[in-house]
């Protein structure tokens, strides 16, 4: 492929100005190519060394990344993303839908390039269907949305298989649309009417906004760790661990595995600072420590959660994206699951099988004990990356998996060895000893799930910026002072998603400054009580098994009428 550029003949590499075209065609030919702070950065070279993993990288392509960027990246590796660079572009960038969300492309030819304007966005189509969401009170403000105009949400028509956001019940061709995709049209029409309009306008004015708001956090040293809290922090974990060592030299082996359950929730909270560098802010002082704390203390692979992580942080709620919310056939937050949806992530169908069908019916019963037992999946899921080497294998991130494998030989040596087996005499106690201490984890799943399975799994489409998304598809928790060492951080999730690398104990003050934004843009802020949250995501729970329990009569009753739909 030849690639020409308009009025950039003689000017340095770096300052070769590309159209839309050209970077459209460069993609379509297999390039990884995306827009951080108006340069055109290539980074296949740097797929394989990514620490965070190629996934965020893909779902990055044809995209303006920079608030993502930023938000998850050190200024150091921000500065280390210009060596990639290859261009810049002039002017306000139009997304594409990158390839791994389904998005199109054509290749570009020399005669192309010079001669043709540049095209709609006729390569971002996309072929799956946005679910609906859920209903909340908007954070200070009582008004209702203005009714907007379809016009403004062309390029949403893209996302849906149905076509474009038009009146429900119908598509452009006139033909009745499916059950799935009215709940789908809904779950869209909902969120643009209750959230800002999606035309360039208005949301480059909360781009705006939102980048005013991080100097502001950072003006006020927000950023900054606060180390005293850490040490009230490690002699928490001190005092936890203790009386499990107490209690289990004692014989008694249920309240050793109460006080090691809570060592290893309050433990997760450290990890997950660790793995966003809110610590020291150093990428390997920080590293170190999280798989310190993840691997060799809990047994669960701090590289794994990374991977995990940083797409679940881009693609916030997506039901064929993010990771968080795949966890079929346990649990179903949408109808769009009931489809048999392919999970990106996992590279793997996530069906709807006969097993599915019964538990998502039963789901909304079957939530709170099936969290007890998460962490057992955990377990799997970090050796399933660590042996499959899903990591980098080179670069600044190669000697995670062999540090994390080691960690994990320690743990399984003094846990399993040494406290489960030589610790421990007889099989019940043992029985009792682990399911205890897995089973008091069960809340750091709550807290997980809680900020998301209620909240929107709709997909606005490319023109929907990074704040608007994050604040759209999360929600925090309302919660005493006191008791934010329980939470760990995971209350503010909200006010997490917009800038990950804020560390846990100032996220508090942060929650003022985020709310004065939210009033500011009009972006309704999610803010429930545990309990309510509570009831919304068990809500969310019990309507989608509805659904399905209403599908699977519908289809009996077609089956057994011969109606097929065929008309």
């Amino acid at each position: 492929m030849v690639f020409t550029t308009s009025s950039t003949e003689g000017l340095p590499r770096r300052d070769t100005i590309f159209t839309r075209r050209q970077v459209e065609g460069m993609i379509a030919d297999g390039k990884t190519v995306f827009i951080v702070d108006g340069k055109v950065l290539r980074v296949d070279a740097w797929l394989k060394y990514h620490p965070g993993g190629d996934k965020a990288i893909m779902h990055m392509v044809g995209r303006d990344a920079t608030d993502e960027v930023n938000a998850l990246h050190s200024a150091e590796a921000r500065q280390h993303m210009t060596t990639f660079q290859i261009g810049k572009i002039d002017g306000r960038w139009r997304n594409f839908l990158p390839p791994i969300q389904g998005g199109q492309f054509r290749t570009c030819i020399e005669r192309e390039v010079r001669t043709e304007p540049e095209y709609e966005d006729l390569s971002s189509s996309q072929g799956s269907t946005p679910p609906a969401s859920p209903l909340f009170e908007a954070f200070g403000s009582a008004r209702q949305r203005k009714n907007r105009n379809l016009s403004v949400h062309s390029e949403v028509s893209s996302l849906s298989s149905m076509s474009s956001v038009e009146e429900i019940g119908k598509s452009h061709n006139g033909h009745k649309q499916s059950p799935s995709d009215v709940l789908t049209q809904q779950g869209i029409d909902l969120d643009l009417a209750k959230y800002p309009a999606l035309d360039p306008a208005t949301q480059d004015n909360i781009v705006r906004k939102y980048r005013l708001l991080h100097e502001r956090i950072q003006a006020e040293g927000l950023f900054k760790c606060n180390y005293r809290s850490y040490f009230i922090e490690i002699c928490r974990y001190t005092f936890l661990f203790g009386m499990f060592i107490l209690c289990l030299r004692h014989g008694w082996y249920g309240t050793s595995g109460l006080f090691l359950g809570f060592f290893w929730h309050q433990l997760v909270f450290t990890a997950h600072d660790a793995g966003h560098m809110g610590i020291t802010h150093d990428f390997t002082i920080d590293t170190v420590i999280g798989i310190i704390v993840a691997d060799f203390l809990g047994g669960l692979s701090l590289g794994w959660w990374k991977r995990s992580h940083n797409v679940h942080h881009i693609v916030t709620n997506s039901p064929e994206h993010d990771p968080d919310i795949e966890h079929m056939p346990l649990f179903a937050i949408s109808h769009r699951f009931f489809s048999s949806l392919r999970s990106t992530y996992y590279d793997r169908l996530m069906p709807y099988d006969a097993f599915a069908k019964f538990m998502i019916r039963y789901q909304n019963y079957l939530y709170y004990p099936i969290l007890t037992l998460g962490r057992f999946n955990l377990y799997r899921l970090s050796w399933e990356y660590l042996l499959l080497g899903h990591g980098p294998k080179k670069g600044p991130a190669w000697w995670h998996r062999w540090f994390e494998i080691v960690g994990q030989c320690v743990f399984w040596l003094w846990f399993g060895y040494g406290v489960v087996y030589k610790s421990i005499p007889t099989i019940g106690s043992r029985v009792l000893f682990v399911m205890v201490s897995h089973m008091i984890t069960g809340p750091i799943h709550l807290q997980i799930t809680l900020s998301h399975f209620a909240m929107s799994t709709a997909d606005l489409g490319i023109n929907e910026s990074f704040p608007q998304k994050m604040l759209r598809t999360t929600m925090d928790v309302d919660c005493p002072e006191w008791l934010d060492f329980f939470h760990g951080g995971l209350q503010f999730q909200a006010i997490h998603h917009l800038y990950p690398r804020i560390p846990r104990h100032n996220l508090r003050p942060t929650q003022k400054l985020v709310q004065e934004f939210c009033r500011e843009v009009e972006i309704p802020y999610a803010l429930y009580g545990f309990v309510d949250g509570n009831k919304e995501v068990v809500g969310r729970l019990r309507d989608v098994g509805r659904q399905a329990a209403i599908l699977a009569h519908c289809q009996r009753t077609m089956m057994e009428k011969g109606d097929f739909g065929y008309h």
